[in-house]
């Protein structure tokens, strides 16, 4: 068990300029109404929150203090209908190609559509950090029910019944890591849905992928490169358990949506009526209609997020 010292580095002055954030007022009514038992075990066993690191009010098994849990939004702004990337050029009220972006017009993926929580970015991203690298384990209940938030709407359209798969790791990966995140965020979720939709009928399949082979991490790869990278990485243990059923695949992030496509079109070639896709997190596609000065600093910049977080992290799979 790791123990954090709830200490903090920045010893400069205390005056405040200016009026409180609505985030610094939070905080400091949850000092305030912190309870004797709260006092004495943060005395005991000090702790600070891994995302900003302010002390924590109670002891908790995932910490991660109430304020950064609300500071990760949700995804906003009008996306791709297909795979759930940003679009870059404005809608047309009655023309269906305008809500598709261009990758998926060019190349429809075998999924039938893709959904996030939110972006791949601040607080979201410092939180799946935390479940992947410091196997922060906890936390899947709380990053699932999230992704439950993602996945419900989809019960107007999606098969009363699905099989929910996780993208596997391959064994050394999972084997280095010690659990499977996907997998974690999957009984998160189904965890949440059985309550809020009962009449859901969503089976976890965690054994129904599999990856053939360890492929190198995506994070600094171009979309092409990706697709490349994860081509031919995953085969169906056992097409009978999925022939003619339909099928939730579930990730902690997507990208350029090369792996998802990947494991779809296995699940496809095996039988499954559809496949549907739901990540925690949706990272910007370095497609086209960027710049290429600025596709090429966006994929430094995430390769050296994997990197910088912590000195043990692996690699993004």
């Amino acid at each position: 068990m790791q123990v954090r010292c709830a200490f903090r580095r920045n010893f400069g002055s205390l005056s405040i300029d200016g009026p409180l954030s609505e985030t610094s007022r939070w905080r400091a009514i949850v000092r305030v109404l912190r309870s004797p038992v709260d006092i004495i075990g943060s005395a005991l066993l000090p702790a600070c929150c891994t995302l900003c690191g302010s002390p924590l009010p109670r002891l908790s098994s995932v910490p991660i203090c109430d304020a950064c849990w609300t500071e990760i939004p949700v995804q906003s702004g009008v996306v791709c209908r297909c795979c759930g990337d940003s679009l870059d050029s404005p809608v047309v009220e009655g023309n269906a190609a305008t809500y598709v972006c261009r990758a998926c017009r060019i190349s429809p993926p075998a999924f039938a559509r893709a959904v996030s929580f939110g972006t791949y970015d601040g607080r979201l991203r410092d939180a799946i950090h935390a479940l992947k690298y410091d196997r922060m384990h906890p936390a899947a209940r709380k990053l699932g029910a999230m992704l439950a938030e993602t996945i419900a709407p989809l019960s107007s359209e999606a098969p009363a019944g699905m099989l929910v798969v996780p993208v596997p790791l391959h064994r050394t990966k999972h084997r280095q890591r010690g659990f499977n995140q996907a997998r974690a965020l999957a009984q998160g979720a189904i965890d949440a849905l059985r309550r809020s939709h009962p009449e859901w009928k969503l089976v976890l399949a965690s054994s129904t992928l599999m990856r053939l082979r360890a492929t190198d991490t995506q994070a600094g790869l171009t979309p092409t490169q990706r697709r490349k990278n994860v081509r031919g990485a995953f085969r169906v243990t056992d097409s009978g358990a999925v022939r003619e059923r339909h099928v939730l695949l579930v990730d902690d992030i997507l990208t350029t949506g090369a792996t998802a496509r990947a494991a779809a079109q296995s699940l496809i070639k095996a039988g499954a009526a559809s496949v549907y896709v739901a990540t925690l997190a949706r990272a910007r596609r370095l497609n086209s209609n960027a710049s290429s000065d600025h596709a090429a600093r966006v994929a430094q910049d995430a390769f050296a997020d994997m990197h910088s977080s912590s000195s043990s992290h692996q690699p993004a799979s």
